[in-house]
């Protein structure tokens, strides 16, 4: 196979960051993570002070949407004209605001043809993840992998992931009611047919890696 493409989807705090990281590592492959770009125009609409609240005003950003990313799994690059948002697009407010963003159907349009066009452009081949990836953005992938885990496992590494900076109502509106919003955009909480589902819930960070691959690894030698 001289270029593999992996997609994997999955809810917030499932993991799908970390693990979808080491899995490029492991088939040497490039990685997208597209929720990132969905935080980053977050923050561009924000510092733009886009009234979030009307989506001609989103999609006329999303149009303008000055963003570079890396595709390395071993170091994170997005920057949106001139500023480097990697740390800035992970705070709360964010969090807050990017389902207003990302629930706009033209700039999911938007989007996801700037990760398809990533995908397209990998020579050897890319892991993308998100909450679309397996059904829409990238349904022919050669390996689709549905990551997830219980509601109280994702709250509590989501937790750990920021620090224990976030009090459980914070956590709970990142993850839950994220989910729940988001839900109504897109499925990602069941595995499409062809999709392989991985539950985390009972597995450590090693585990979960090891499983993922296995997963790929079935699917591409069918």
């Amino acid at each position: 196979m001289n270029k593999l493409v992996v997609a994997i989807d999955g809810p917030s705090g499932s993991g799908k960051s970390s693990v979808s990281k080491a899995v490029a590592r492991h088939f040497n492959l490039q990685y997208l993570d597209t929720g990132a770009m969905y935080r980053a125009l977050t923050w561009y609409c924000l510092k733009q002070q886009t009234d979030l609240t009307s989506p001609e005003a989103i999609i006329a950003a999303a149009e303008k949407f000055p963003l570079h990313q890396g595709t390395s799994p071993d170091e994170e690059s997005i920057v949106v004209g001139e500023t480097d948002v990697a740390e800035a697009i992970r705070e709360p407010g964010i969090s807050g605001s990017v389902s207003d963003v990302a629930s706009v159907p033209r700039v999911r349009e938007i989007l996801i043809q700037m990760q398809r066009d990533a995908i397209a452009a990998a020579p050897r081949g890319m892991v993308a993840e998100g909450r679309d990836i397996t059904t829409v953005v990238a349904p022919d992938a050669d390996a689709r992998v549905l990551l997830t885990a219980s509601e109280e496992v994702r709250m509590a590494r989501r937790g750990l992931q920021l620090g224990g900076t976030q009090s459980s109502s914070d956590l709970q509106k990142q993850v839950v009611q994220r989910d729940a919003k988001d839900s109504k955009v897109n499925n990602f909480t069941e595995a499409a047919e062809g999709v392989a589902l991985v539950d985390s819930s009972d597995l450590d960070f090693d585990q979960t890696i090891a499983a993922v691959i296995a997963a790929v690894e079935k699917q591409i030698n069918n």
